[in-house]
């Protein structure tokens, strides 16, 4: 059965108390801030506390965890003690920002949860199960092995929730998610929530859901004309250069989405060490490590997440103001659900692919399939990173307030002292701030696109002296742990740092010879230890600063051992 989502203009604005939920739930989305339901909220909420199976598409961030949220935690008060509500989940990320939510909404009752998902100790989740929690969320995996060790009972289960389907069957979950399924007792009801809805995804609708309501509201959610989509068509070897420059002139926080683990790491690893605030988000890092990068992008320390498909389920970012694909990706449905999460329930957004030469055919059938016309970007020029330089140094000097006091009678008395006029000293000071900031306001970059290579373009003051770290690669020491620490410990801005070699027991990092007498004689917190900063000899840093290769052997050869 589909739902019309039309209303008509004389309707009254709905509201989350007229779903006649309970009065709890509504004192705490009102302390939340939510005045009205959204489409997907609006047509869910009622449907489901009707007791109708629901089919609902949306995207991240229409609002669809309340819209089966809120009527599970309403039939969870009213439920015995037991567990009344299951949802599943493609990834512990997801798992947990669910179940944040739905306790975030029913934090004045006494629901009790238990999120469930691999990578956590089992004994902390026996405890949580022991208590008969009547929400539980977790991922397929963890969930059938509860249920093989008996720990989880299904046998009082009253709504079962299918969140993000599609990428369930995308990981391989399938199985798993129908094995469940036939786990959970006759009569419960199922909530099915996908972005999209293959053929898979309706078998499992049409076998397990009993007439349920078909929920199609928010249109955008199967298209991308919420998003500005541009497309830069770069050879395969120069596409890291290339999302530098594109991330050194675009202003906001970047997703960038890359195929495998492997280059997820690689392309972090560069991108610091050019100087961007960026961290890794894949499947080999622990829980642990993986919360913090979540936790750093979203309150914005961190300007740049490269992630793989998998590992960005369950990243929510409100801010997100760019997504970067960095190969196109091998199907539509993936490319829509990527470009999505720069929207957040109807603002618009950016998104850029990296496409090469040879993958013009495929961007004119992912055009002609969508309906849409991706704009053809160039590369960013010398020029452009220029300008983008400038602005930055422009609105510094517009935003630092004139003041009175210490900063008017210091430049009277540099005026007397060196017998320079006020604009003289003007000029010198604005030189003088340029030039810290790596801007030559003497310079006339080229206006054209890049000639390509494969190492980072540095600039030669960046690299003219060279700091020591006694910590390396034994230690766990990554390029984004050295821009890190020295931005939050010394004050370094990021495009200051320039080449970062790292060895098994020891880093060195390039940077203008001002920055390093600064910090010469200081420490700085690296992995939890504070380490000596001290200076090295130039002719011992490796001019093609690679921080893969260990450093020629500088001892004498070992017999029989060819150096």
């Amino acid at each position: 059965m589909h739902e019309d989502p039309s209303t008509t203009a004389s309707e009254p604005s709905p509201s989350f108390a007229g779903y006649g939920l309970d009065e709890r739930l509504c004192d705490a989305l009102a302390e939340l801030g939510w005045a009205e339901p959204t489409p997907i909220q609006d047509r869910a909420i009622p449907a489901l506390l009707e007791g109708r199976d629901v089919v609902g598409r949306a995207r991240t961030g229409s609002g669809k965890t309340a819209a089966f949220g809120l009527p599970a935690l309403q039939l969870a008060m009213t439920a015995p003690r037991a567990t009344s509500v299951l949802v599943l989940a493609p990834t512990r990320e997801l798992a947990v920002q669910v179940s944040d939510a739905l306790a975030s909404y029913a934090k004045s009752t006494k629901l009790r949860f238990a999120t469930l998902y691999g990578g956590a100790p089992y004994k902390t989740q026996f405890e949580a199960l022991d208590a008969r929690p009547e929400i539980v969320v977790g991922t397929p995996g963890r969930l059938i092995d509860h249920l093989e060790r008996g720990s989880l009972d299904l046998s009082a289960l009253k709504l079962l929730v299918l969140d993000e389907a599609d990428e369930m069957l995308r990981m391989g979950f399938i199985e798993d998610v129908e094995r469940i399924v036939a786990a959970t007792p006759e009569g419960r009801r199922v909530a099915l929530f996908s972005a999209t809805m293959p053929d898979p995804i309706r078998r499992i609708a049409e076998t397990y859901l009993k007439d349920p309501v078909e929920l199609e509201v928010e249109e955008r959610a199967l298209t991308v004309d919420h998003v500005h989509q541009q497309v830069v068509i770069v050879p395969q070897r120069s596409k890291i250069d290339a999302l530098a420059r594109i991330l050194a002139t675009e202003e906001g926080s970047a997703l960038v989405f890359a195929r495998t683990r492997a280059s997820c790491a690689e392309i972090s690893d560069d991108l610091a060490a050019r100087g961007l605030p960026v961290d890794a988000l894949h499947g080999d890092l622990g829980q642990q490590t993986r919360e913090n990068v979540l936790g750093r992008f979203r309150a914005g320390r961190l300007r740049v997440v490269v992630a793989t498909d998998v590992a960005a389920r369950g990243l929510d970012v409100d801010h997100l103001a760019l997504v970067v694909n960095l190969d196109l990706p091998t199907d539509i449905e993936t490319y829509v659900h990527r470009i999505g999460r720069t929207g957040r329930a109807g603002r618009g957004g950016r998104a850029v692919t990296l496409a090469t030469p040879k993958e013009r055919d495929k961007i004119r059938r992912l055009e002609h399939v969508l309906k849409v016309q991706l704009e053809q970007r160039p590369v960013p020029s010398d020029a452009d990173l220029e300008r983008m330089r400038r602005r930055a140094l422009t609105d510094l000097l517009a935003g630092t307030d004139e003041g009175e006091g210490g900063a008017e009678s210091f430049l009277e008395e540099v005026v007397a002292e060196l017998g320079l006029t006020e604009r003289e000293l003007l000029v010198r000071a604005v030189r003088a701030l340029a030039a810290e900031r790596r801007i030559d306001l003497d310079a006339r970059p080229d206006e054209t696109a890049p000639k390509w290579t494969r190492r980072a373009e540095t600039t030669p003051a960046v690299d003219e002296a060279q700091i020591f770290l006694p910590m390396g690669k034994r230690n766990g020491v990554r390029p984004q742990d050295i821009v890190g620490a020295l931005a939050n410990d010394r004050g370094v801005a990021g495009t200051e740092v320039g080449r970062i070699f790292i060895a098994d027991r020891k880093t060195i990092v390039g940077l203008p010879e001002a920055v390093v007498q600064r910090l010469v004689g200081s420490t700085v917190e690296l992995r939890g230890h504070q380490v000596p900063i001290s200076r090295v000899r130039a002719e011992l840093f490796r001019p093609a600063g690679d921080q893969r290769k260990k450093p020629p052997h500088r001892g004498k050869a070992r017999p029989g051992k060819s150096r």
